[in-house]
């Protein structure tokens, strides 16, 4: 029977404990002793909505968007370009009409144009597709996202492992295949994991991608959750960058909290990370951040939340990493004391 909307709000309270209940599950070194690692991210709201333009006109309005992009890069970061441009799921392909229909071979203009674009700006470009290729036995179909380096050529492909059979039916998107792999892909600016719109509803791509050593996972989707990757972006301390159809997309810090966000009408978001970066608690003394910034000035960034006692902190002095600003003021990173707490609360249970 179909879960009402009511129904739908239990379930998706339950997913979100089912994430958060535990104990952060990401790497376990900290970079908190790195130089600063800027990023300048961009993402879209793009829904593919109405009849399909056919494949030059739809690859002219992507094309349009990367552009404003690395416009908005400029003017917000002082002439610094894109690291990094993410698009929706399918932004490339049709949504309608069936899996033959609709899919694509790579090789072809989709990737002339896409790479052409990725060179244009100098970025690595992320991109969604419904992709035709050849498997044993016979033609495969798959939900994909390709990157492409700032050189242009392709450096992988993820392949959606979680298609959806939707309510009532038992094909998966139409005859998608489901990928098998998470791949991380090292990039200049650090290590990129993907995940696509229903993968959100199962761990194992989450797990695997923090496994792996992902510091941010684009998520190209046709839904704007924010409830399950924020509950993601905190268990795994890595960034998570959706890109969507329609209400907002959004930047994910490894707290859980919210970076950044556009919401409509308005389409682009371009947003600056630092991979280098400590997450903090709440402490005596500690002022919310304040401690830091007294002693530091601009020198130090930081997200602090004082409703959740949390917050993200990262340089922004080449000569001085977040780690060392946080020993002088005798802070301690909330992963450490996590653990630090867990070993004094087990040996007091053998006294």
């Amino acid at each position: 029977m179909p879960l009402t909307h009511a129904g739908w709000s239990a379930f998706a309270v339950l997913c979100v404990a089912a994430v958060v209940s535990q104990e952060p599950r990401g790497r376990t070194e900290s970079r908190v002793d790195q130089p600063p690692r800027k990023v300048i991210v961009a993402t879209a709201i793009f829904g593919p909505y109405g009849k399909y333009p056919g494949l030059p006109a739809r690859l002219e309005q992507l094309g349009s968007i990367v552009d404003d992009m690395a416009a908005q890069a400029k003017t917000k970061y002082s002439g610094r370009g894109l690291d990094l441009a993410i698009l929706p799921e399918w932004a490339v392909t049709s949504t309608t009409g069936s899996i033959e229909e609709r899919a694509i071979p790579l090789d072809g203009p989709a990737r002339t144009a896409l790479s052409a674009l990725a060179r244009k700006h100098r970025t690595y470009l992320l991109a969604g597709l419904d992709m035709a290729e050849t498997g044993t036995p016979g033609k495969k179909y798959a939900n994909a996202a390709v990157l492409f380096v700032r050189g242009g050529k392709v450096a992988g492909i993820y392949r959606k492992m979680h298609p959806v059979a939707l309510v009532g039916k038992d094909d998966l998107e139409g005859g998608v295949t489901p990928g098998g792999a998470t791949p991380v892909f090292a990039c200049d600016f650090g290590k990129l994991g993907v995940q696509i719109c229903w993968d959100i509803q199962f761990d194992d791509g989450w797990q695997a991608l923090a496994n792996a050593g992902a510091e941010i996972v684009a998520w190209p989707s046709a839904s704007p959750a924010k409830a399950l990757p924020a509950a993601r972006a905190g268990r795994h301390r890595y960034f998570i960058v959706s890109s969507t159809w329609r209400d907002n997309a959004t930047i994910f810090e490894p707290t859980g909290l919210l970076a950044a966000q556009v919401r409509g009408p308005d389409r682009i978001l371009v947003h600056e990370l630092d991979l280098s970066f400590a997450i903090l608690g709440w402490s005596s003394g500690f002022r919310d951040g304040e401690a830091l910034r007294e002693k530091y000035g601009s020198r130090v960034g930081f997200h602090y939340d004082s409703s959740e006692d949390m917050g993200l902190f990262w340089s922004n002095d080449p000569a001085t990493p977040i780690g060392a600003m946080v020993r002088s003021i005798g802070g301690e990173e909330l992963d450490a004391q996590l653990a630090r707490n867990r070993r004094l609360q087990n040996a007091a249970r053998q006294k």
